[in-house]
């Protein structure tokens, strides 16, 4: 089940009459939406050849936040035990073997499923240079959907707990708030990444049913859907998708306008996606973060990482650059912190070494950006010139858009070709269609709007009366309908 199927809207309105029919009956309450987020969880279709290996992801999921769960109990009592309270140093040592368990065990899981085959190829071809030749050879392992998200968002809690930023609830249902808090379905499989400091205490209040809130929900909804199917589906399955598999049938302006779309299509698939993720959280009284803010706005690489994936970049900071040193202590340190911080935010997003590459390229590019900072006197307040404004928004796009072609593309060999394609390639556009140039055109252009605009549109929305909402709604569905006729490609991020 995803999002945008017919699927989604029943399995949601039958939710959402449930859910405030028990609105004042917490335990029901969260039962329900633990029922619910595990049989949505185990509705995605892992093809033929594993009917019901849901079933069993959910287990995966379900045994990790109970380790946690368990962990993070004992991380706090260590503080208080008898022996702790004599021996301050056993409490610690305690405390930080315990740590260490739920990060042994969580990044195991995900090391598991997600990096085995890619360490067996990887050894393979070392081996494979060093003159030992070894027959290929992977594991049948199918990647659990959304594991990457939920394993940060049960990571951060065990780390909470260890930094005394937060205190384990007690009670009978609390780990039925923390089960809730790791599957609730909307952020379930692709995010935003969730801080339980943020989720934890609205899953604990009574919800309350706000107008305002649910249009604004309504108006997401839509937005997101319009996003996924009309804008990132209509690019995928008209020009990118074509582009990048034979980029060598292709001339300069066709790949580049792949290029292009294939930055939107991310964009607006992902962005879209958390629309609808955040727009059902708020109509069942619950808010999520905000995980984009127009991104190739950005006038930098830093600012671009403080738009896009807000929920990832929050937390890589937090929890990796940050323990690494961030930017204290010598200039090169801050730039190898840099390094690290996006060479693994690389490779969490796949297993292969396109990812490594393109996150590399964002740490250099970061790296970079803070030396320049440093030698120009990034304390004193700049002389913005809007001109110079403009082109560093230019660059800036277009360094991304570089970074994107590895990103997308099936290997280093068509990475290279779709590049040198761009330059060295021929300049008809027979293969460019005007509906995906306008359409291309178009998403720029309301991505570029200044935000009053889309404000004043969410507004509006709101102040419409609900039947009148649900019609625009409607009218939504139907377009989406028609344009998705051709079929719908899948949510990019799933995949990570």
């Amino acid at each position: 089940m995803n999002f945008v199927s017919a699927h989604y809207a029943l399995f949601f309105c039958a939710i959402f009459v449930a859910f405030w029919a028990l609105r004042s009956r917490h335990v029901e309450r969260t039962v329900l939406l633990v029922l619910a987020s595990a049989w949505f969880y185990t509705r995605f279709d892992y093809g033929p050849r594993h009917p019901r290996i849901g079933w069993l992801y959910l287990a995966v999921l379900f045994c990790s936040a109970a380790i946690d769960f368990g962990l993070s109990r004992a991380i706090h009592e260590a503080d208080t035990s008898p022996r702790a309270l004599s021996d301050a140093e056993w409490g610690t040592r305690r405390r930080k073997r315990l740590l260490l368990i739920s990060i042994v065990y969580n990044l195991g899981v995900l090391a598991w499923f997600k990096y085995t085959n890619f360490g067996i190829d990887t050894a393979r071809h070392l081996l494979g240079a060093l003159g030992v030749h070894v027959s290929p050879r992977t594991l049948s392992i199918v990647l659990p959907i959304g594991i990457s998200f939920f394993t940060f968002e049960t990571m951060s809690y065990t780390i909470d707990v260890y930094r005394r930023e937060l205190v384990p609830p007690r009670g009978k249902g609390a780990f039925l708030e923390y089960l809730l808090f790791i599957s609730f379905f909307p952020h379930l499989v692709a995010g935003p990444i969730i801080r339980p400091k943020d989720m934890l205490p609205q899953l604990r209040r009574d919800p309350v049913f706000d107008e305002g809130r649910a249009s604004e929900g309504m108006f997401l909804i839509a937005t997101g859907l319009l996003k996924k199917v009309v804008i990132a589906d209509y690019l995928a399955l008209n020009h990118v998708d074509r582009v990048f598999d034979r980029p060598e049938w292709f001339s300069a302006p066709e790949n580049l306008a792949a290029v292009y779309g294939y930055a939107l299509q991310i964009y607006c698939d992902f962005s879209g996606y958390t629309d609808i993720a955040i727009g059902s959280a708020l109509l069942l009284g619950y808010v999520l973060p905000k995980n984009f803010d127009s991104p190739y706005k950005s006038r930098s690489l830093q600012e671009f990482w403080h738009r896009w994936h807000i929920s990832l970049s929050s937390w890589l900071r937090d929890y990796l650059y940050i323990p690494l040193g961030g930017s204290k202590g010598p200039a090169w340190k801050t730039y190898r912190n840099l390094m690290i911080t996006m060479l693994l935010g690389g490779l969490w997003h796949g297993a292969s070494w396109n990812f490594v590459v393109w996150g590399a390229l964002h740490g250099a590019a970061l790296a970079f950006t803070r030396m320049w900072q440093r030698r120009a006197g990034a304390s004193d307040p700049p002389v913005r010139d809007p001109r110079a404004e403009v082109l560093k928004g230019v660059l800036t796009f277009h360094y991304v858009c570089l970074a994107w072609i590895f990103f997308r593309a099936d290997g280093f060999a068509r990475a290279r070709m779709m590049i040198r394609q761009i330059f060295l390639g021929g300049w008809h556009v027979a293969n460019l269609s005007r509906g995906v140039a306008l359409v291309i055109a178009l998403g720029f252009v309301s991505h570029l709007l200044p935000d009053d605009l889309y404000q004043r549109a969410r507004r509006g929305f709101s102040s419409l009366p609900a039947p009148a909402q649900g019609g625009v709604l409607f009218l939504v569905a139907l377009l989406v309908k028609k344009v998705a006729s051709a079929g719908v490609a899948p949510f990019v991020y799933f995949q990570f």
